[in-house]
């Protein structure tokens, strides 16, 4: 596995972990964790192998936004106000993603 892969894989799980956080203190249940959770490390593998030419914290929130996109409706349908929070959190970690994955590529 090459060192993009690899570093976009834990920038993703780190990601990941930071969501998860808050799950965890508010003791939902595992499932819910683990949906939160596996998301960032699909978003930390494509923000690694994309080749779409955009500053890298905006490539890591559109990418982030595009993974969300079919759990949003999920998430929103009977509680539209839930999707406030989760767009929030996915701006900052999306971005996050992005400039972290670029520093330690260094591209």
């Amino acid at each position: 596995m090459g060192k993009r892969v690899l570093s976009g894989l834990m920038v993703g799980i780190v990601a990941g972990i930071l969501d998860v956080i808050p799950m965890v203190l508010q003791h939902l249940t595992w499932d819910a964790s683990l949906s939160a959770f596996s998301p960032w490390v699909v978003v930390g593998f494509m923000v690694a192998t994309s080749n779409l030419r955009l500053p890298a914290t905006v490539k890591g929130i559109v990418i982030a936004f595009l993974c969300l996109s079919p759990s949003a409706f999920i998430i929103g349908w009977s509680n539209p106000m839930s999707l406030i929070p989760v767009c929030v959190i996915t701006l900052i970690l999306g971005a996050l993603i992005g400039f972290v994955f670029q520093r330690i590529i260094r591209e």
